[in-house]
């Protein structure tokens, strides 16, 4: 099938099996920073955006998304470093497994206006439910979402 997408900001033309995973693509193209947790949708770890929202891209096949924009944790820290700078500022990673779905929700929340609320945290926690972090306890991730969408 042939499908057209716009990856990064870069339009992408090409040929692929519709059935083939979004994560599958991602990493044949050599975008490897999407990780695969459970591959089975309900950790984060591989969470893309496609038209703005966040996707399983473990679960999301590329035959869905012809014509979309698609933005990875690449494209972000292309496009938006001072967002992967609150990670690493409030050390809000640790094995790394969960950080590329926690840094696409917060991207995510950005665009979507989060952080004009009074209670933010709790705001922030919304968007980050379904990224599942076992090393961290989530408050610094909280942290450098909160850092990210002060700034």
């Amino acid at each position: 099938m042939r499908l057209e997408v716009n990856l990064n900001g870069s339009s992408v033309d090409f040929e692929a099996d519709p059935t083939t995973t979004l994560l599958d693509w991602l990493r044949s193209r050599g975008l490897t920073g999407t990780k695969e947790g459970c591959g089975i949708g309900v950790c984060g770890a591989c969470t893309v955006l496609a038209g703005g929202r966040p996707v399983s891209a473990c679960l999301t096949l590329i035959g869905t998304l012809d014509g979309e924009t698609l933005l990875t944790v690449e494209g972000v820290a292309e496009t938006d470093p001072a967002l992967i700078d609150a990670f690493v500022e409030c050390e809000a990673m640790q094995c790394g497994i969960c950080t590329p779905g926690q840094v696409m929700a917060a991207a995510a929340a950005k665009r979507a206006g989060v952080g004009a609320a009074a209670d933010v945290d709790s705001e922030i926690r919304e968007w980050l439910d379904g990224n599942l972090c076992r090393c961290t306890g989530y408050e610094t991730i909280i942290a450098a979402v909160r850092t990210y969408l002060e700034r």
